[in-house]
């Protein structure tokens, strides 16, 4: 159309554009300049601030290789005493299997002989007793020797005391398995070998597994054997108490352990206990050419014993 305005010089304002007026410096509307308001802003130094976390400081060089060299140390010393305990465990353990097949054990028939007139519950209970008393010695004598003025002795004191309640305890659970009519096939070793077993785990010789019955202990035997052994080192502690103190803890906590073991051996022997009248006779049990002198722990008080054998 004539006398109209060509397109090409027509002006188009921008859809969705601000069109503000330019009232800021350089002709900037505000919202392009963004919010004026100071009050959220901070000029303080940033180390000033409160709401920024603290700088962390890096330990100099000499600081790092000090502690380097302290943490080093530690795991050393705690492996160098961890070496000795299972050292001391290993020293502790061969020795108990080396006195095992010296302990003497009285077969069925001596044991009746001994005590006639019993049954096999009252039986039980007089050897746990002696048993007790026993291993009670034992104890006190470790206390009474606490006293003496020879601290490096302590220790050899209790592993004297560990090797003596486990032959006195060994020799228990051999005739208490008389007792109730489960004696463990083979010979003299293989026999000790199961005994020391069910005394490391507490409990009675399993006949149905031939592990236990083998002449040499397994890895597995072994670990439980240590572990006994330290768990009776450990509970040997208050022995070592001075003023006589310690003899008198020693034989409690010795007469206590020795009536809970005997508790947990006979409650698993009931189970499958063989009645004396269904007994097949059986051989008598053989005295070790170098047995122990462990004096007669079983026999009845003021009572002497009719058989020199055991």
């Amino acid at each position: 159309m004539t006398g109209s305005t060509p397109p090409w010089k027509r002006r188009f304002s921008p859809r969705g554009a601000d069109r503000g007026p330019f009232h800021g410096p350089h002709r900037a509307r505000d919202a392009e300049r963004g919010p004026t308001d100071t009050a959220g802003a901070s000029l303080e130094p940033a180390a000033e601030r409160s709401d920024l976390p603290a700088p962390v400081e890096v330990p100099a060089p000499a600081a790092r290789h000090r502690a380097g060299v302290i943490g080093d140390k530690a795991r050393q010393a705690a492996r160098t005493s961890g070496d000795r305990v299972r050292a001391v465990l290993g020293h502790l353990a061969d020795r108990i299997i080396e006195v095992a097949p010296r302990v003497p054990v009285r077969d069925l028939a001596t044991l009746r002989r001994q005590f006639p007139g019993l049954g096999p519950e009252e039986l039980a209970d007089k050897l746990v007793a002696g048993a007790m008393r026993g291993t009670a010695t034992v104890g006190a004598g470790i206390g009474a020797a606490a006293m003496l003025p020879v601290p490096p002795a302590m220790p050899t004191e209790l592993a004297a005391e560990v090797t003596g309640v486990a032959a006195i305890e060994l020799k228990l659970i051999a005739e208490l398995h008389e007792v109730y009519g489960i004696r463990p096939p083979g010979d003299l070793r293989q026999r000790s070998t199961a005994y020391l077993n069910a005394w490391s785990s507490e409990r009675r010789v399993d006949v149905s597994r031939p592990s236990t019955l083998s002449a040499a202990l397994n890895g597995h035997a072994k670990r439980e054997l240590r572990q006994r052994i330290m768990k009776r080192m450990v509970r040997s502690l208050p022995n070592l108490t001075p003023f006589l103190v310690g003899a008198a803890v020693g034989a409690a906590m010795n007469r206590r352990e020795t009536r809970k073991l005997a508790d947990r051996v006979r409650a698993d022997l009931r189970k499958v206990q063989v009645p004396w009248d269904a007994l097949q006779e059986l051989p008598a049990l053989e005295r070790p050419a170098d047995a122990l002198e462990m004096g007669d722990h079983g026999k009845e008080p003021g009572r002497r014993s009719r058989e020199d054998g055991h």
